[in-house]
C-alpha cells in the first residue's frame, strides 16, 4: 500500500501458514513421535564392555603380556613396537593398555590406576596425546607426512605423544618410506605402536626397527572360561555345549567369540541354550 507521500509502506501483518489438511478439508494431525527406548540406544555389545583395561585382564597372551610387564619395570621401552596376529586377539587392545602405562599419572607403570584423566582419556578416545589412525583410510605418503609434523611438538598433557597405527601394511610404499625416516630418528616423546594381521606385508626396513610381538590364537579352553566370566557378570547364562561351539566358531578370536555369544543370546533370550 502506497503512503499519503508516495512511498510504499510494509505491512507489519504476518502471513499465517497454512495448516496441514487432509483429503476431506479436515485439520491433519502428525502422530506423535516417541524416543527411542534408552535401553536399546545405551546397549553396549560384550566385545566392548568388557574388553581388558588392564594387562591382568588379559586372557591367552601370556608371553606378550609376560614381556611387556618386565620391559616397562626395567625401563627399558622401545620408542616402536609392532603387534602380529589374526583378527580379534587383542592387538589394538593391548596397544591401549600399554598407552595407559605410558601416561599414566603415577608414572611409566605396568600397573596403571585406570582413574587418572590420562588413563580414562586413553581408553574413552579423547586423550588428544594418544592417536588412533586406521592404516587403511590413512594410507597416502601426504597423510604420513602430517603424522610428522604432528609427532615433532611436544605432548599437550601426557608425557608422551603416542600413534597407535592399526593395519599398518596397508600404507602404501611411498608412506613407508617417509614412515620410515621418522623411525630412524624418532623425537624421545614419542612412541609408535602398529597393529596388523599381515606382517609379511611390512617393509623388512620398517621391521627392523620395531619390537615385534606376535599374538597367537586362543586355546579354546581359554575362552569358554572368559565366556563364562562375562556371562556371569551380564547375569545371563548359556549352556557348557554351546559355549564349547561358540569358541570352536571364533578360531581363536576373543572377540568373535563374545560377539557369537551377543548374537545367540538375542536369539534365545537371557537362557540362551
Amino acid at each position: 500500500m502506497a503512503s499519503p507521500g508516495g512511498a510504499q509502506c510494509t505491512s507489519t501483518r504476518r502471513r499465517s501458514v497454512p495448516r496441514p489438511l487432509d483429503v476431506g478439508g479436515r485439520l491433519r494431525l502428525h502422530p506423535p513421535v516417541h524416543s527411542c527406548d534408552a535401553k536399546a540406544v545405551s546397549y553396549q555389545v560384550l566385545a566392548r564392555k568388557y574388553r581388558p583395561q588392564s594387562f591382568a585382564d588379559v586372557a591367552g597372551q601370556d608371553a606378550v603380556v609376560g614381556t611387556l610387564v618386565r620391559a616397562l619395570e626395567a625401563g627399558r621401552v622401545a620408542h616402536a613396537f609392532l603387534f602380529t596376529g589374526s583378527r580379534g586377539v587383542g592387538k589394538t587392545t593391548l596397544a591401549r593398555i600399554l598407552a595407559k602405562c605410558l601416561v599414566c599419572a603415577q608414572g611409566v607403570t605396568a600397573t596403571p590406576c585406570g582413574t587418572c584423566n590420562l588413563c580414562l582419556g586413553v581408553a574413552q578416545g579423547s586423550l588428544t596425546d594418544v592417536v588412533e589412525i586406521d592404516g587403511a583410510s590413512n594410507n597416502s605418503v601426504e597423510q604420513v607426512r602430517d603424522l610428522q609434523e604432528v609427532a615433532r611438538y611436544l605432548p599437550q598433557l601426557a608425557r608422551f605423544k603416542i600413534f597407535i597405527i592399526d593395519e599398518v601394511h596397508m600404507l602404501s610404499t611411498s608412506a613407508f618410506n617417509a614412515l620410515l625416516k621418522i623411525l630412524e630418528e624418532p623425537p624421545p616423546h614419542v612412541k609408535f605402536i602398529f597393529a596388523t594381521t599381515e606382517p609379511h606385508k611390512i617393509p623388512v626396513t620398517i621391521l627392523s626397527r620395531c619390537q615385534r610381538y606376535d599374538f597367537r590364537r586362543l586355546p579354546q579352553k581359554t575362552m569358554v572360561a572368559r565366556l563364562k566370566q562375562v556371562l556371569a557378570l551380564e547375569q545371563v547364562a548359556i549352556s557348557d555345549g554351546g559355549l564349547e561351539v561358540i569358541a570352536r566358531a571364533a578360531e581363536g578370536g576373543m572377540r568373535d567369540a563374545l560377539s557369537l555369544a551377543d548374537q545367540v543370546l538375542s536369539f534365545a533370550g537371557a537362557g540362551g541354550s
